[in-house]
């Protein structure tokens, strides 16, 4: 075999060993670096959710905020967007599918933080201005809006059942199936199904009849009763599951998580 030759058949040989070596062999991938300091100061400050976590799961709670903001569009709208809100939008999103790695929300593609509260219209200046937040549909399909001081002032108060960044995530893993129905059939198994469409039909009546300490907004219709009782699942959980085991039980097989305990 001539000098060439060999020194072809050399590298070919070299080429095909380290193709199997990459593709039999174990090799790590590049490594998502840590949230900046900063940023994870905000987290561990602000977001409850965040801070018995193991240092593993810390780890993996910031690169799902990481990979929401490479994915999700935050604009300020009358208002300035800071870090802090962008630390607590992407904690509203990772906190209801943390129980899921790796699942991110498909429809959507831009939050539109407002500096009040807005109409049903979506105007900051008319004179029934009541809502904290909602999920756009139509024009405004794949998009949310959210009240700034409503979205802090979830994560701010101790000892509140409610969060509205929470509730509107939660209403678009609602939505996901095609209805938005109080039944998450992407994330509850169908066993479960039966179960819990009992117990929201239940508990909603309790609440109609002044019997229960969850937010009456929650007996507006099943859709709500599921983002009421999702904000209360993932804020006070050992108070829910004192007051109300059988839905804690329920929301522990939605959710695939125990924030009373462990949470995936």
């Amino acid at each position: 075999m001539s000098t060439p030759a060999l020194i072809v058949s050399l590298l070919l040989l070299l080429l095909l060993v380290g193709i199997g070596w990459y593709w039999f062999f174990p090799h790590r991938a590049a490594k998502t670096p840590r949230l900046a300091p900063a940023l994870r100061l905000l987290l561990d400050e602000n977001v409850r959710f965040y801070q018995p976590l193991p240092e593993p799961e810390k780890i993996r709670f910031e690169e799902a905020v990481t990979d929401f903001w490479r994915r999700v569009t935050i604009t300020g709208v009358e208002t300035t967007v800071e870090d802090l809100d962008r630390v607590l939008v992407a904690a509203s999103a990772v906190i209801p599918l943390f129980g899921f790695p790796g699942w991110h929300y498909v429809n959507l593609n831009e939050i539109l933080l407002y500096g009040g509260t807005f109409d049903e219209d979506y105007d900051t200046r008319g004179g029934d201005r009541h809502i904290l937040g909602m999920v756009g549909s139509g024009a405004m399909n794949r998009m949310m809006i959210l009240s700034q001081p409503a979205l802090r002032q979830g994560f701010a108060q101790a000892h509140s059942k409610s969060n509205v960044g929470i509730h509107e995530f939660v209403h678009l893993l609602d939505k996901g199936d095609g209805q938005t129905d109080g039944i998450p059939e992407m994330l509850l198994q169908q066993q479960f199904v039966i179960p819990w469409v009992k117990l929201m039909h239940h508990e909603i009546a309790a609440i109609q009849q002044d019997h229960s300490d969850i937010n009456p907004y929650g007996a507006t219709n099943e859709a709500e009763f599921l983002s009421v009782m999702s904000e209360y699942f993932f804020t006070q959980p050992h108070l829910l599951e004192a007051q109300h085991p059988e839905l804690y039980a329920l929301l522990t097989k939605i959710f695939h998580q125990d924030p009373g305990g462990h949470r995936s």
